[in-house]
């Protein structure tokens, strides 16, 4: 016990020398000091900094400093970390009035992360019993790599944007040569207004805007000044800027699209993001100066096609020599190989001749996406290089809508949907081969409920008709009976296993398909109107492609692919008919062209055998309307090889033939790539 009494006053003693006159200890002044650091309160560690550094680096210049380089380097997660002073340590610094205590320190930097070791001189000031703990403060504290002087350096490498390819690696987007078109100010000639007019009608854009690029204030008359990229492909436009005398070029990297209007609704195009894109996407990918995907493919896969760019953060000593900070190495962005048929895609725009419609080219066999076409378009080159206000409006006043996607979009199917009615009814067995039904003149009512409407077919019929005879001569009558006798419940629900009303399972956002705008049929009318494909049915090019797969699969309706790294040959529904079924229509569909009675006998012209279902969408407005707009279709595959199936769709063909003027467009395809 006399032991511990005499203990107490020397542990007492201990205790006030390792504190400082007000209380504070340099283990808890550091404490404070790192807390500010962490939270980059830089003007409170300024204020903790001692005598010698203050009258060495003023507070303006120490905090702007600080701010600038944590600014510019984006510094983030600052963690200072050190280990605790013992009580042997205090008890010295305060016999000495000074301490160094060593610290790490990481942080997050817009190159990666930095960490590094430095050590802390803390020392005594002030005077009576005013003293207390103040760091020794160096720029060895922002980087230990220029304590003695040197200047920090970023360097950046832009990433190189993903190409985006067709199934046999053609380019469909790439980065290639294009001119950047630049002015010689002095070399405008005699009559500078006139030239520079002449330049502003070839570039679709304003003389006001090129007077603001050659009147900065840096631009001599003897320089070159960059106006706009044009793509090398631009001969007509570029050969008449090069007969002016101003005109210059310098070749550049830019982003091409080789096939131009074909491919531009479904590969889209590259602009420089806006604010509004800014702050909607992941701030860790996208900066205010990127250039991402507007729309198209360009926009679906940007994050892969985007890459990261390279960053260096340095040190430049005096001497030249040079010390790396941190560095995140460039990561150039992901290719995009797609299952389409670049070619293909071609000769299907071209057929259309600039009307409006769409098609759907896929491998039934397999899924596989071929081409995605709509029509008509707009270039894609006009965007990404800028398009004028004049140029922008003409295709949007356009009344064929150039710059509708109508490929993503879902359109009434008329006849061209039957075999889907086929089927449903054959596997739910209301609908029986070779069993025919009586049908007896042009048009049928379902009684006084109906009213004054009737269902209308083409032709009339001298002996009972069954299914196969109804697809051959498109019989709307037949389908319409066999749906009423069915019963909406379970049209809908075969319409549902075609996956009418569900998400599409595909790599490209299409518009899901539907039964009516309710999602279910209540109404005799609408479910006769909807066995034929009129009514409020909706689908899209590809998705009544897909709905042909189970025909030519054995039953099993394939899940269509787009990516060339996908599994192809997925089963999306199972088992909508069987091989027997499937076999029975698909020799109706042949029938369809063979047949002097088929409604795409137009088809029989080629010199290898094609199946297919014509459809004729009626738009009226009312069920009473007589007549109205038209939308052609064609769905056909050769029958042999089954390797290529096209679903088009052209708009008002009521005064050039109907259904059997997309036949012809479809035959042609298919006997060119054949």
């Amino acid at each position: 016990m006399k032991r511990i009494l005499l203990l107490l006053p020397v542990l007492f003693i201990l205790f006030l020398s390792a504190c400082s006159d007000d209380g504070i200890t340099p283990q808890e002044r550091f404490d404070k000091y790192v807390s500010h650091w962490n939270s980059q309160e830089f003007k409170k560690m300024y204020d903790m900094s001692s005598k010698k550094s203050t009258d060495t680096y003023p507070a303006e210049k120490y905090v702007k400093r600080y701010k600038d380089i944590y600014g510019d380097l984006e510094i983030k997660n600052v963690k200072v970390t050190y280990d605790k002073l013992s009580e042997k340590q205090t008890e010295k610094a305060m016999e000495n009035g000074k301490i160094t205590i060593p610290f790490s320190v990481k942080m997050d930097s817009i190159a990666g992360p930095v960490k590094f070791d430095y050590k802390a001189r803390l020392v005594q000031e002030g005077e009576d019993d005013k003293t207390n703990w103040y760091v020794n403060w160096n720029p060895g504290f922002i980087f230990p790599a220029i304590k003695n002087g040197g200047k920090i350096g970023l360097e950046t490498e832009e990433a190189r944007r993903g190409e985006i390819l067709d199934r046999n690696r053609m380019p469909l987007a790439i980065n290639d040569v294009v001119y950047e078109i630049g002015i010689i100010p002095g070399k405008l000639g005699s009559n500078p207004d006139q030239q520079k007019q002449q330049i502003a009608n070839l570039l679709n854009m304003s003389v006001e805007s090129i007077n603001n690029k050659i009147n900065a204030d840096w631009v001599e008359s003897g320089m070159f000044v960059p106006i706009k990229k044009v793509p090398t492909s631009n001969d007509s436009t570029l050969n008449q800027l090069f007969n002016l005398s101003s005109v210059v070029k310098r070749d550049v990297t830019g982003r091409v699209y080789p096939y131009g209007k074909a491919t531009a609704h479904l590969v889209g195009y590259v602009g420089k993001i806006t604010a509004e894109e800014l702050e909607n996407l992941d701030s860790k990918i996208y900066g205010p100066n990127d250039v991402i995907g507007k729309r198209g493919l360009e926009q679906r896969f940007d994050k892969q096609l985007q890459g990261e760019d390279g960053v260096k953060i340095t040190v430049t000593k005096e001497n030249g020599e040079t010390n790396v900070i941190a560095e995140k190495p460039v990561k150039d962005g992901k290719n995009i190989v797609t299952t389409i048929d670049a070619d293909l895609q071609q000769r299907i725009f071209k057929s259309y001749d600039g009307e409006a419609g769409t098609a759907a080219a896929i491998d039934p066999k397999t899924g596989e996406t071929l081409a995605l076409v709509s029509s008509p378009s707009f270039n894609p080159n006009d965007f990404l290089y800028g398009i004028s206000q004049s140029k922008l409006e003409e295709l949007q006043n356009n009344p064929k809508k150039p710059l509708i996607n109508r490929f993503a979009a879902t359109f009434t199917p008329g006849s061209s949907i039957k075999p889907v009615t086929a089927a449903i009814g054959l596997n739910n067995g209301t609908i029986k081969p070779g069993e025919g039904v009586e049908i007896n003149g042009l048009t049928w009512s379902g009684g006084e409920n109906w009213g004054d409407y009737k269902v209308r077919r083409v032709s009339t019929s001298s002996q009972p008709v069954d299914v196969t005879d109804a697809l051959i001569r498109s019989d709307n009558i037949y389908f319409a009976m066999q749906a009423v006798n069915m019963g909406a419940d379970k049209y809908v629900k075969g319409l549902k296993q075609f996956g009418f009303g569900k998400e599409f399972p595909f790599k490209y956002p299409i518009q899901t398909s539907t039964v009516s705008t309710s999602g279910n049929i209540n109404d005799e009318v609408l479910l006769a109107n909807s066995s034929y494909g009129q009514g409020e049915l909706q689908i899209s090019a590809l998705h009544l492609a897909m709905t042909y797969t189970p025909i030519l699969n054995k039953g099993n309706m394939l899940k269509p692919t787009l990516l060339i790294d996908e599994k192809d040959g997925e089963v999306w529904k199972k088992n909508l008919i069987t091989d027997k079924q499937a076999d029975l229509l698909q020799d109706a569909l042949r029938k369809v062209v063979a047949s002097p009675k088929g409604t795409a006998n137009g088809a029989q012209r080629a010199d290898f055998p094609i199946s297919g279902k014509t459809g004729t969408a009626e738009l009226k407005k009312t069920l009473d309307e007589k007549s109205g707009a038209e939308n052609g279709w064609f769905v056909g595959y050769p029958s042999k090889s089954k390797d290529i199936l096209i679903s088009m769709m052209v708009e008002h063909t009521e005064d050039n033939g109907g259904s059997s003027y997309v036949v012809d467009k479809v035959t042609n395809v298919l006997m060119d790539v054949k």
